[in-house]
Parts: C-alpha cells; structure tokens; sequence
C-alpha cells in the first residue's frame, strides 16, 4: 500500500478544493492512505511542502494540486514552469516521487474547474511512479 502526502496550492479555492478532493477520492480507490496534507497559498508556495514531506519516511510518494487561473501572462506562466521544476528538483533530490497536477495557467476560473481531474491524475501518478519503485 502506497502511502501519499498531499499539498494542496490554495490559490483559487473554487477550483483547487475539488482537485484536492479528486485526488484523495483517486488515492482511496487505490487503497492508498494519504497520510498528510499540507495546504500552502499558492503553486509557489508547493516546492517547499512537497520537499517537506518528501523527506518522511512515512510518505512513499507526493501529490500537488493546484490551480493557477490568473490569465495567460507571462508571468503566470513563469511561475507555472518555475513550479514544475523545483517539484522535479525535490523528487530527484529526495528520491521520492512527485507528481504536479495543475489547472492552468492561461484559463479563466471556468475553465479550470473543467479540469478538476487534474487532481486525481496527480494522485494517480504519484501511486503509479511509487509503486515501480517498489
């Protein structure tokens, strides 16, 4: 049985609280157990709580959910990208899978609740990558 730590990037709570519920509901059809979750403000903010609990030895793996739905700026995007890496950094530094499931950037509040599956996709891998490690 995998067990999973959760962040869950509180920018837009309309949109990242039903990623963040579709991925424990992908993680309890896995029989996985989410061990801990972790809420921060915003995708910025999830390299820090991912390295946290990526460095328990409770924690097999780690999901990040969040939504970023400010507009398609490039600043939105740089913080999209910047995320993206620093999340790969923590995996490979820790040796602990880290999946990023995320809605946006470049989508009105709408769009983004469109892909709310986003969630259970990041649960989904992070349960997959650890159970090839296994």
């Amino acid at each position: 049985m995998v067990s999973l730590g959760l962040v869950v990037a509180r920018f837009n709570d309309s949109v990242t609280e039903p990623m963040a519920e579709a991925a424990r509901e992908a993680a309890a059809d896995r029989d996985a157990v989410v061990v801990d979750e972790l809420s921060v403000p915003g995708a910025y903010d999830s390299p820090l709580a991912a390295d946290r609990l990526a460095r328990r030895d409770d924690v097999d793996a780690v999901a990040v959910v969040g939504a970023i739905v400010t507009g398609d700026t490039d600043h939105d995007r740089v913080i999209a990208d910047a995320t993206a890496e620093k999340l790969t950094d923590v995996s490979l530094d820790r040796d602990t899978p880290v999946a990023f499931g995320v809605s946006g950037p470049g989508m009105s509040g709408a769009e983004a609740r469109e892909r709310i599956d986003k969630g259970a996709d990041a649960a989904n891998a992070a349960i997959d990558l650890a159970e090839e490690l296994d």
